[in-house]
C-alpha cells in the first residue's frame, strides 16, 4: 500500500494562499493584512462538536475582536449547507454566528493549509487551527482529533501571547496571561548574563532563566 503524504504549512513561513466562497462572500488571505488571523477548520456542519466550538467562537469573537484577530471557519461542506447551520444554531442555540465560513468542496484550501489527515479521514478535515499574522505569517498551528473540541480561550490566550512576544521580543512561560511576567532571551555573553543578576531589573532563578515585567 502507497503511503499518503500530508503536505503542511511551515511556522513562520507566509501562509497558503486562498480565494475561497464563504459565507460573506469570497475571502482571500490578502483581506486579513493588518490583522491577526485565527483560520480553524472543523469535521462537518450539523455535528454536536463542532456546534459547541462554533458556539463558543461566535460567543468570543468580539475579544477577538478587541485585540485586532479575525476569526475564520472552514469545513467540506458547500456554502448552502453552512448557511442551514448558521440558521440552525442561531434558532436553537440562541448564538449568531458573526464570521465567515468557508465552503471547500474542493478541499482546495484544506490541503493546502494540511487539514486532510487520511488516518481520520479522506473526506474531511481535523480540528485544525491556524494563527496568522497580520503580515500573513503562520505563527501557530493546533490540530485535535474528530472526537474532542478546542478550548477557545485557550487559543485567545494563545494570539495575545504571540502578540506580546512579537511586540516585546521576549517569551511567554506556561499558561501565561496578559499582565504575568515574561521571559527575556538568555543573555548572549558572560558579562552579560552578570549585568542581569546585579541589575535587579530581573527576576532571576539562574543565568538563563529570567523574568520581567512589561
Amino acid at each position: 500500500m502507497s503511503e499518503v503524504t500530508i503536505s503542511l504549512p511551515r511556522l513562520n513561513e507566509r501562509a497558503p494562499e486562498f480565494d475561497a466562497p464563504t459565507t460573506y462572500g469570497r475571502k482571500k488571505l490578502s483581506d486579513y493584512e493588518g490583522k491577526w488571523l485565527v483560520l480553524f477548520s472543523h469535521p462537518a456542519d450539523f455535528t454536536p462538536v463542532c456546534t459547541t466550538e462554533f458556539t463558543a467562537f461566535a460567543k468570543a469573537h468580539k475579544d477577538f475582536l478587541a485585540i485586532n484577530c479575525d476569526l475564520l471557519g472552514l469545513s467540506i461542506d458547500s456554502h448552502y449547507s453552512h448557511i442551514a447551520w448558521d440558521r440552525n444554531i442561531k434558532e436553537k442555540f440562541g448564538v449568531e454566528i458573526t464570521f465567515p465560513i468557508i465552503a471547500d468542496l474542493s478541499m482546495t484550501v484544506a490541503k493546502a493549509f494540511g487539514m486532510v489527515h487520511p488516518g481520520a479521514s479522506d473526506t474531511q478535515a481535523v480540528r485544525a487551527t491556524f494563527v496568522i499574522d497580520p503580515k500573513g505569517i503562520l505563527r501557530a498551528m493546533l490540530y485535535y482529533p474528530m472526537t474532542n473540541g478546542r478550548s477557545i480561550p485557550e487559543i485567545l490566550r494563545l494570539v495575545k501571547a504571540l502578540q506580546t512576544s512579537t511586540e516585546h521580543g521576549v517569551a511567554t512561560p506556561e499558561g501565561w496571561q496578559p499582565g504575568d511576567k515574561v521571559i527575556v532571551p538568555p543573555p548572549a555573553t558572560a558579562e552579560e548574563a552578570e549585568r542581569r543578576f546585579n541589575s535587579g531589573e530581573f527576576e532571576c532563578v539562574d543565568w538563563y532563566f529570567c523574568k520581567k515585567a512589561l
